[in-house]
This record gives C-alpha cells, structure tokens and sequence, in this order.
C-alpha cells in the first residue's frame, strides 16, 4: 500500500524526521490530495486528519493516537453551535479549519489564519454579516483589527491562549536595553499580546518573516508566541537567529501542545503499519456537507491569486 506521512509543525523533531512531508494542517491535506496516496498518515490532532480525509474520501487516514484533539473542539458544544447558528440566520457563518467535521457542516465558509482576513473582508464587502467560530482570540482580533462587530464564538487554543503579554512586554525591555527584539504571534493568541506584535500571522507565514530577516542577528533577539515545535523549524531555517518562545509567566519559555505530543515515533510507526485511529467514521453526507466550505475557501483563494498574477 502507497502510504504517505504527513507532521504538523507542531510535532516533536524526531516525528517530522520521518514525515514525507511537514508543514500546518491545510497545506498537508493538499498535499495528500496532490500525491493521491492509498494510506495517510496524519502526525497532528484529530480535526486536522479528518480535513485530510474530506479531501482524500479514498484515502486511508490513520492518525497515531486517537487522543490527538484540540482545545477548539473539546470547548464547542455542537448542539450549542447550531443554536447559536440559528440565533443569527441572517448571517454568514465562517468557521477557523480548527474545528470537527460536525462543526464545518453548519458553517458557509471555512478559512485558514493565513486568508481568514481577505475572505472576510470580501463578505463584509459585499454587504453580508458575519459569524465567527469557533476561536475567540482570533475573532476578537479581527473586530479590533478591522472594526468588524461579529459575534465570536468562545472558544480558544488552549496552548496560545497561555501567552501573557506583561511577561512578554518585560522579556522584550530587557532585550531591547542590550540590541533589537521582535515579537511574532500567532492570531489565536489573546489580544494583548497581539497588539503588541510586530507581526500576527500563521505559522507558514511566521516561518516565511523568519526566513527573510535582515536584521543583525547578533544584537536581535525573535520572541515566538507559537507553539514551540515552530521553533525548530525556524531554528533550521535560520541557525544563527537568536529565537527565543515567548514567556506564558515569570521564567516559563515552554508552551508545549499536549495533543500534538501524542504524535510519538513508535506510534507514527505503528500507523504506517496500518494501526492507530482510523478515520472512518465520516459517512458520504457529513463529508459532503463539511467539505463544501473548504472547497468554497479553495475556490477563493484560487481566484484570488489569479487576480493578483494578471
């Protein structure tokens, strides 16, 4: 069997050591639907490997441990969801891609931290309102950010939402008296933390700023609100850069996802054996209703840069 491995950024280095291929949630998917492989091997949380399946209906998905969730998820009620859904019929439900499947069948679109911007200001162009779910950091930060009023669902990361921006602001004092410091933050972290950054985006999109730093690596320092497995990736792409995680309190520079940990290396192995947590529990239905946001996503992104290449 064709078997194909695929490691969030967030799993530990050994495990994306033998990945085919490493990179956020999304992108692995897209990955998996461009190598058409028999059998996925999702080293992530559990909504991640269910996208891959959405994408991949023939595929095999197997992810290593079952207990691989996400704050995001375990947080939404789904019967509370759709009633609030219904609370608001005349709005346009965008729900974050960290959500279950059942999630992503109520909602009309379903974006990424790195287009969630440019789709909902696409809507409010055209004169719609709009919902938000379920990450209520990110969605606050989009209200403040562009003046939106949307209703937010309250849910959060659980590993971002440990960032304190008094911890951080100390942190980045003292690297300031002795050279440069910059913060980059991920949008699901609290809003203070991320007014205060010199750049929010998505891990791609942090790993990318990170690549193209200019800056006098000896007298900067790069403070990291993000999961940590990040910065190993950024610590390949860049040995010489002082990266340092940004502190959750007083001392503590390690901000660990607890699931994304269950992603061990005898348990990647065993799911390339073919055992671990199948995801074949998604009937025809759900996946045609999950997958429909996605594509409408895909559709618009691909348009998108179209656009920008004419």
């Amino acid at each position: 069997m064709n078997t194909l491995t695929l490691a969030h950024y967030y799993t530990v280095p050994e495990v994306q050591a033998m990945a085919d291929y490493v990179g956020d949630s999304l992108e692995l998917s897209l990955i998996a639907q461009r190598e058409r492989a028999d059998r996925i091997v999702f080293a992530g949380v559990q909504f991640m490997a269910e996208t891959a399946k959405m994408l991949n209906p023939h595929a095999q998905v197997i992810l290593p441990d079952q207990g691989a969730t996400c704050s995001l998820v375990t947080q939404t009620d789904i019967d509370a969801l759709k009633q609030w859904r219904e609370r608001h019929a005349d709005c346009v439900h965008v729900s974050y891609i960290n959500s279950s499947a059942e999630h992503k069948t109520v909602s009309d679109w379903v974006v990424t931290s790195r287009n969630v911007d440019d789709i909902i200001a696409a809507l409010y162009a055209q004169g719609k309102k709009v919902i938000f779910s379920p990450d209520r950091n990110m969605g606050a930060y989009l209200n403040y950010q562009y003046g939106y009023d949307m209703p937010v669902w309250n849910a959060v990361c659980e590993v971002h939402d440990k960032f304190k921006h008094e911890q951080i602001n100390r942190m980045i004092e003292q690297a300031n008296a002795k050279g440069t410091a910059y913060l980059l933050a991920h949008p699901e972290s609290p809003l203070p933390v991320l007014l205060h950054a010199d750049m929010v985006g998505s891990t791609k999109q942090m790993l990318d700023w990170v690549k193209n730093f200019e800056g006098d690596p000896d007298s900067t320092t790069l403070f990291i609100a993000t999961e940590e497995g990040l910065l190993h990736n950024m610590r390949q792409l860049r040995p010489e850069l002082n990266l340092r995680q940004a502190p959750i309190y007083t001392g503590c520079q390690c901000n660990a996802c607890p699931y994304m940990k269950r992603n061990t290396v005898d348990l990647v192995v065993r799911a390339q054996q073919g055992k671990g947590f199948v995801i074949d529990y998604l009937d025809d239905e759900t996946i045609e209703k999950a997958r429909a946001p996605i594509e409408r996503m895909l559709n618009f992104s691909k348009k998108r840069s179209a656009k920008n290449a004419a």
